[in-house]
């Protein structure tokens, strides 16, 4: 499945359009329907169009990676989307508490696998550093217990407005930063409590050592192909232009089987799925990384397990926005099957999980770290503050249900050493796992 997986991720643009006749039949899912006047002819929508008049329709997977990630005109590479002025507010800028025990996450497993003489923390989708922000704080704080522990930061950013506001935020340029376009790490410096911190594009960059993985919403905004069954069996969803108004996309659905559809599970009983190879890729990545080194990986995101169908969506001003308008204005993101990230697994390491933030971060004390921080407030303002973000990060209508957190873990850690355990055996663990049991330290 590994080598199918990689391979798909290359064949599944050029081929499927190739071999498709000009027999499309429209179809709305989620998008799609607003009227022409509302859809403003931005750059980027001009870039899709000539590509769809060249080459045929295209996936809903490129259209996403051509909207966020092109180099020239897409949104994460030139936008600061977060934050009240951007697009949509994550959980590190919410509330500290959620950094700090994320930090205190990472402390806990570094300590029931062995207190190990370094480690490094890579961080997935930094955003605006906001996170390994507080993160460093903590193990600032925790000095004493990590004072004989060679900590480094590695960040995967494939965006230059982003990683630059992420270097101030983390290192306030104090000591100059090196920059070289040409080496994996594009970026280096020195954090402002010292530790070297480095940037790169792709995870396969980052050096294979023992580390701790964090990927926060950042699975979510990766390339989905989406598909619908039909009488004919299953059928992917691709984006054309519509025939009625040239400066207008639309969904429409491949008239035959197209080679992503090899993605979909034989016993799906859903009747349209979305699929994420590249997350596919970069889960096989970690479990390698993870089965060779050491080292764990925390994943929390918007998902489900398994169970949702059409969740592709659009975030523009902290409101839901037609994916199909004025693409390159808005976010776009979908929810990540947690299942799909099981299986991806194959057996190299141990998965926890999905479990809801709410659950998580109660295990991990946010009830007992909010007491504290309350406790030495006497600043109305801020009090409300931190009440406010309290019930944004656990309220089951708010995020408190909305976010799942998912763990990779090498097998001996749950297992005792024992890496040929039956799933239906029920051993102990050797020392449960914060978050997804009671936070315990040793």
């Amino acid at each position: 499945m590994s080598v199918l997986v990689r391979a798909g991720v290359g064949l599944l643009s050029a081929p499927a359009r190739a071999v498709i006749p000009c027999l499309w039949r429209g179809k709305y899912f989620s998008s799609g329907k607003e009227p022409a006047e509302n859809n403003p002819v931005t750059p980027m929508l001009r870039h899709l169009t000539y590509k769809i008049k060249s080459t045929g329709p295209i996936t809903v997977a490129e259209y996403m990676r051509e909207v966020l990630t092109n180099p020239a005109k897409g949104y994460y590479v030139y936008h600061d989307m977060l934050g009240e002025k951007g697009d949509f507010i994550t959980s590190p800028e919410i509330s500290q508490i959620f950094g700090e025990l994320l930090g205190i996450w990472f402390i806990s497993e570094w300590m029931a696998t062995g207190k190990s003489a370094a480690f490094q923390l890579v961080e997935l989708g930094p955003g605006r550093g906001t996170l390994a922000g507080d993160i460093l704080r903590v193990f600032s704080q925790l000095g004493s217990v990590l004072k004989n522990c060679d900590i480094s930061i590695h960040l995967v950013e494939v965006s230059q407005k982003l990683s630059e506001i992420q270097a101030l935020t983390l290192t306030e340029e104090k000591i100059p930063l090196e920059r070289n376009a040409g080496s994996p790490a594009y970026m280096t410096g020195v954090t402002k409590s010292g530790i070297p911190i480095s940037w790169y594009r792709d995870l396969q960059d980052v050096p294979k050592e023992y580390s701790f993985y964090l990927a926060h919403e950042f699975f979510d905004v990766l390339p989905v192909h989406k598909f619908q069954k039909t009488p004919q069996g299953w059928r992917e969803v691709f984006i054309d232009i519509d025939p009625q108004v040239s400066d207008k996309l639309r969904f429409v659905l491949a008239p035959c089987a197209t080679p992503a559809e090899a993605f979909i599970q034989r016993d799906e009983t859903r009747d349209h799925v979305e699929v994420c190879p590249d997350a596919g890729v970069i889960i096989q990545e970690l479990s390698q990384r993870i089965a060779l080194t050491g080292g764990a990986a925390l994943i929390a995101d918007y998902g489900h397990d398994g169970t949702k169908t059409d969740t592709f969506r659009g975030f523009c001003g902290h409101k839901l926005h037609d994916v199909l308008i004025a693409p390159g204005t808005a976010d776009l993101t979908a929810d990540v099957d947690f299942s799909y990230l099981r299986r991806m697994v194959q057996g190299k390491v141990a998965s926890l999980g999905p479990i809801k933030q709410q659950t998580f971060l109660k295990n991990m004390g946010i009830d007992v770290r909010l007491k504290v921080l309350l406790d030495k407030s006497d600043e109305p303002s801020l009090r409300q503050q931190l009440l406010q973000g309290y019930d944004m990060l656990m309220n089951p209508r708010k995020m408190g249900e909305r976010f799942n957190f998912f763990a990779l873990l090498p097998h001996q850690r749950l297992h005792g050493g024992s890496r040929q355990m039956n799933a239906h055996e029920s051993k102990p663990s050797p020392s449960p796992v914060a978050g997804f049991g009671e936070l315990v330290w040793r």
